[in-house]
């Protein structure tokens, strides 16, 4: 199999507290990742959250993309709920134009949407809910999500560029699905490692039931995700970051 063509970059969701409730130490993250996907407020994240993350992200020349999820601060997004396609628009476009408020007072440029939780999972299997969410991006803005699922059927109906993502802390399921757990489970540092390195170097993973998944990456620019709130994220994404240099290396993706 040809090699990925694409430098591999690590994306992280950040600022995803809320009030006084804190959720990751995204303060040590900040130096380990290119990419930032903030909460807009619905699955976490306030308005000082948002507007210090921005500055924060924008300090160390982190891309910063929205992280738009369910209307669910209690089940942090990660419980399904039934919206009509209205809604779903609706609610990116409320997100996202949340989010760009604050980039826009930095001078920040909205790199990409990227939707959270039990939402990308619905994305991925319902192309009516994929399309309805595509809608409420702004135009010329990519969406970053899993390639060969209906986020990309619904990118390409709805012209919306697409980036594909791969997953540090997160286990697939025997149909190429994500296993989208309520609250994160512990990875060691070797299992990591051997999970993103099977990812980059192969472009494809073991399933929770032993099968092997291909990830259709085709030509999409890549990012690969971990989550704040994984513990032991810090080491997670450090294990990411060192696989990911490593591959890059490899492949002269400067």
């Amino acid at each position: 199999m040809a090699p990925i063509k694409h430098k591999a970059l690590i994306n992280v969701d950040l600022g995803e507290g809320y009030g006084n409730l804190k959720c990751g130490p995204d303060e040590e993250l900040l130096p380990l990742i290119d990419i930032a996907n903030v909460a807009c407020g619905f699955h976490s994240g306030d308005p000082l959250i948002m507007s210090s993350t921005v500055r924060a992200c924008k300090a160390r020349n982190i891309l910063i993309g929205a992280h738009p999820g369910l209307p669910d601060l209690q089940g942090f997004g990660r419980r399904e709920m039934k919206l009509s396609p209205e809604e779903l628009t609706a609610i990116t476009i409320y997100q996202v134009g949340a989010l760009k408020g604050f980039l826009d007072a930095e001078g920040v440029t909205l790199n990409h949407v990227k939707p959270h939780g039990v939402l990308y999972g619905m994305m991925c299997r319902d192309l009516e809910v994929a399309k309805a969410v595509m809608r409420g991006v702004p135009k010329g803005v990519p969406v970053f999500g899993l390639a060969g699922t209906k986020m990309e059927e619904a990118a390409k109906e709805e012209g919306v560029d697409f980036w594909a993502e791969m997953y540090g802390d997160v286990k697939y399921s025997p149909d190429g699905m994500l296993v989208i757990d309520r609250i994160k489970k512990p990875w060691s540092k070797e299992d990591v490692e051997k999970h993103v390195t099977e990812q980059l170097t192969t472009e494809s993973v073991t399933a929770t039931d032993g099968t092997t998944v291909h990830l259709p990456v085709k030509d999409y620019p890549l990012s690969l995700c971990c989550h704040s709130d994984s513990p032991g994220c810090v080491e997670i994404v450090k294990t990411a970051r060192a696989v990911a240099n490593r591959f890059n290396e490899e492949h002269g993706y400067s």
